[in-house]
């Protein structure tokens, strides 16, 4: 069950045979020294790129129990960044995954990606924890960008984690679960204690079985991750292994105190390219309201932001068909008309 040849499923028309002009390999290539993984999937090479920047885990696996809707309008670019799946490797020194150096990783492969496919310009595309690097190097090199996608966009998330806690708390209390309310209360997070381990033990678990972690349907980090990630036919075994390896040694778990102490609200007020967050109202990972008031402040050319009414953390996975149609026709048309709000009118750039 576990053992897979780790071949990437190809798209197929209707009698079953590859799709022509479609795309679907598990590429690697060096990015600043370091030997990093990806998958490329689209149905058409000649699409726009979208290269989307994962959180604390690579999220492709998820793909084959929450298929998107959007491989059909772009290539997309499934990097496991380095340290993280199939960039993992044990001899990579944890302290070499910082910010910075990830935000130099997504401009290189950016670069190597526009070469590979003839663009002047891709989208950026990053999920919860890669949202804090990804809009970073959005807002260093905009030139390089059509657009910015945030999911699950991080903010501040020390108050993040704050409001979880608290929202936690208040729902095992009203469930009489005394054992959970004994442990957050043990471990309290705040603004000036930080997020005690204790708490940061019992995090995934307490989120997953109220519906606020990864997705509202996934009550179980083993059932509905850790035994999806194993069962993938497109990983190898080692591959599988070192995506765990990678998820408890490297990922983002390194920038944790970083994202601890970065308010992007006060460090990036302004983009020079147009900005579109989507974001669910069940998602406590990275707080949705923290999100939208950023995003009401934030000065950018063009901006939308996005509510998904039955989503937690993984809005495209969530509400897939929802998601590809706000990247077909207002990323891709570089409009907001499907936003929650458009203050200026259909269409315009919302400072």
């Amino acid at each position: 069950m576990f053992i897979s040849r780790g071949r990437p499923t190809p798209f197929v028309d209707e009698n079953g045979r590859p799709l022509p002009g479609s795309i679907s390999e598990k590429s690697f290539i060096n990015i600043n020294g370091v030997r990093q993984g990806m998958f490329i999937r689209g149905k058409n090479v000649t699409n726009p790129v979208l290269l989307y920047l994962h959180g604390g885990l690579p999220e492709y696996f998820l793909t084959e129990r929450y298929p998107i809707s959007f491989e059909g309008d772009f290539t997309v670019i499934w990097w496991e960044q380095r340290g993280a799946g199939l960039s993992y490797s044990p001899s990579l020194p944890s302290d070499t995954i910082t910010a910075e150096q990830l935000i130099s990783d997504t401009l290189s492969l950016t670069d190597y990606l526009q070469h590979r496919f003839g663009k002047l310009k891709i989208y950026l595309m990053a999920h919860s924890g890669g949202s804090f690097f990804g809009l970073q190097a959005a807002a260093r090199a905009a030139n390089l960008y059509h657009a910015y996608v945030g999911i699950a966009q991080m903010v501040n998330q020390l108050d993040s984690e704050r409001l979880s806690y608290e929202y936690m708390l208040d729902r095992f209390r009203q469930a009489g679960n005394s054992k959970m309310v004994r442990k957050l209360e043990a471990a309290p997070v705040s603004l000036n204690g930080g997020t005690p381990d204790a708490y940061l033990a019992l995090r995934d678990r307490a989120m997953h079985s109220l519906g606020i972690g990864t997705t509202r349907d996934i009550k179980s980090v083993v059932r509905g991750i850790i035994l999806p990630s194993l069962k993938s036919r497109q990983y190898t075994l080692p591959e599988k292994v070192n995506m765990w390896r990678g998820k408890f040694s490297a990922s983002v778990s390194p920038l944790w105190k970083e994202m601890l102490t970065t308010n992007l609200a006060q460090n990036l007020t302004e983009l020079a390219l147009p900005i579109y967050f989507l974001h669910g109202v069940y998602d406590y990972t990275c707080s949705y309201p923290l999100a939208k008031r950023y995003s009401e402040q934030l000065k950018a050319p063009l901006k939308g932001f996005y509510t998904f009414e039955r989503s937690a953390h993984s809005p495209i996975f969530e509400e897939p068909e929802k998601a590809g149609r706000i990247l077909r026709d207002d990323v891709l048309a570089g409009v907001n008309n499907l936003a929650d709000q458009a203050p200026d009118g259909p269409g315009s750039a919302n400072r």
